[in-house]
């Protein structure tokens, strides 16, 4: 199913001329109202004239989460205050957040590009969403609950937590389509065990969007296994809309980017330098459309590919590839680089490990994998722990070139939040 058949399915030569003039458009319009940018493109001994061809972005001056924390709060804004509709700030930071600025049509445009992001995924005016996510300054829940109500699906405005009350309205409304982060979709599952709850039978869930937080295609797997559901990989942030950025066709393979409104990039973490089509690299945007807070070649932090080769869904907007890690989330120890999700991903594809886990880091480099066992994996043999335990600890070392201590915990023993689950204690003496 299309949303905006035209636009999904441009020819890419009809697409990457949008683009340039969606570009060259933002940049007069950062020229002429952003201090930010006016001094960086003093810096380089350019202007907005100077670009003349997609890849002219090169030369445009990167912006960091640093910029907009030291930009807070309305250094970054290029419209009047009186044009300023809703206000949003990043999640998972301390110190000053990022504010993020929506316009009215910033807002509008966000809620249609959820609308086809989920028309992508099969929902339709049927459908009814419990939207398990966070309200508030955190732009996931408002993005996709504005957007569902523009395809027409009855929203369910449930906010995270209470699983009780989750379930008394999955069942008293017959919910079809689930918004929730991983951990506490696992979480929830768990919880329907215990309850005696066969979601497939007792319930009319269908598909789960799940984001806001890291996860692998092992614990995709799991949560659908566990819910009865078709689980779709979404990707977004505040900074660019919040979700609706990317998101999978139900063909599953890759999210597509929507490039009428992004222009994407794949650079080196470290030195900033294009790298080509497949390879894997950090993801670098630059908004087409955003009216009130124009953001140029925004470094995200988020390590992924694009995904060339077309879709056989028709659609000609590229895709990335799951997304694998964060720079910022890097461990290093022992020497060595780690991503949690590397450890999430050995994890998830062993049948008596549970749906939590929590990496700690102590003294100079030790460090501990705390893991929940599943339900009914304990059958009380000792020598049988200690074999889980020595297997899990040699398929991480598998993974992660060094060898962590591995504690198996009970079932539900480690803490779960109702927002982004916290993976990583870190308590090194560095």
């Amino acid at each position: 199913m299309y949303w905006d058949r035209r636009i999904e399915t441009m020819e890419r030569s009809a697409l990457e001329r949008l683009q340039l003039q969606r570009l060259r458009t933002t940049l007069r319009r950062v020229e002429k109202t952003v201090p930010f940018y006016q001094q960086k493109f003093k810096e380089l001994g350019i202007a907005s004239r100077d670009v003349r061809t997609l890849e002219d972005v090169r030369r445009l001056p990167f912006t960091t989460g640093a910029d907009l924390r030291a930009s807070y709060p309305k250094g970054l804004v290029a419209v009047p205050a009186s044009r300023l509709l809703r206000l949003h700030t990043s999640s998972g930071t301390t110190g000053k957040p990022k504010a993020l600025f929506f316009s009215r049509a910033d807002v509008d445009n966000a809620a249609e590009l959820m609308a086809r992001c989920l028309t992508m995924a099969g929902v339709t005016a049927n459908d009814i969403l419990q939207n398990m996510m966070t309200y508030g300054l955190f732009t996931g829940a408002l993005v996709m609950h504005y957007g569902a109500e523009k395809v027409g699906a009855m929203v369910i405005p449930a906010g995270p937590g209470n699983s009780e009350k989750q379930l008394l309205l999955m069942q008293d409304f017959r919910s079809t389509v689930l918004h929730i982060t991983p951990s506490y979709a696992l979480y929830f599952a768990a919880f329907l065990q215990s309850k005696g709850i066969d979601p497939r039978r007792d319930l009319a869930i269908r598909r789960a969007f799940v984001g806001a937080e890291p996860y692998t295609e092992e614990t995709r797997r799991k949560i659908e296994k566990a819910l009865g559901v078709q689980v779709f990989n979404s990707y977004g942030l505040s900074e660019m809309n919040g979700p609706g950025v990317a998101f999978e066709c139900e063909r599953q393979d890759g999210m597509h980017l929507w490039e009428d409104n992004f222009l994407m990039e794949i650079v080196d973490p470290v030195t900033g330098e294009p790298l080509p089509d497949g390879r894997k690299g950090e993801l670098v945007l630059t908004t087409l459309r955003r009216e009130a807070m124009p953001i140029l070649r925004y470094r995200t932090r988020d390590i992924t590919s694009i995904l060339a080769k077309p879709c056989p869904c028709g659609r000609t907007h590229r895709r990335l590839s799951r997304i694998t890690g964060r720079t910022d989330d890097m461990l290093i120890v022992r020497g060595v680089n780690i991503y949690p999700q590397q450890i999430e991903q050995v994890l998830m594809g062993i049948p008596q490990v549970g749906s939590n886990y929590l990496i700690q880091l102590e003294g100079l480099d030790e460090m501990t994998v705390k893991v929940e066992l599943a339900e009914g994996s304990f059958d009380g043999k000792v020598e049988r722990l200690v074999a889980l335990q020595d297997e899990i600890a040699a398929r991480l070392r598998a993974e992660i070139l060094t060898k962590p201590r591995v504690e198996l915990v009970p079932p539900g023993s480690l803490p779960v939040s109702e927002g982004k689950a916290r993976r990583v204690v870190d308590h090194r003496k560095l």
